[in-house]
């Protein structure tokens, strides 16, 4: 039996495949290499900026900040900001981006379990 909501998101289903359709703008968002770090990083639940850098060890401060701002533009996870000095901002996924994230994971871990098959032998 289908819910509402499922029925709902079926009708504004996108298509990556036109050109025109928003759909390519977030597929871009959610598979950049950084990005998907981030996602599969932040499954593990919410973390601050410096701890989400080291998580996602070679990212540098500018990538992951810009990472981050689409991320949070595409609804797939939320920062929030507390009033305090120094500063204290934390980053979790929403409910979408746990969804992306869970799908995220299984393709990491699947390059994981197949690497050697996957890159050259020298």
């Amino acid at each position: 039996m289908q819910t509402d909501g499922h029925l709902a998101r079926q009708m504004l289903r996108g298509d990556t495949f036109d050109a025109d359709c928003r759909s390519r703008d977030v597929l871009v968002a959610i598979t950049g290499k950084w990005s998907v770090l981030i996602l599969v990083a932040l499954a593990g639940g919410t973390m601050r900026f410096a701890e989400l850098r080291r998580r996602v060890n070679g990212v540098s401060e500018r990538m992951l900040a810009e990472s981050l701002r689409q991320l949070a533009a595409n609804r797939l996870v939320e920062r929030r900001s507390f009033p305090v000095v120094p500063p204290h901002v934390e980053y979790t996924l929403t409910p979408l981006g746990y969804e992306a994230a869970e799908h995220l994971a299984r393709l990491t871990d699947w390059i994981e379990t197949n690497i050697t098959g996957l890159v050259d032998r020298q």
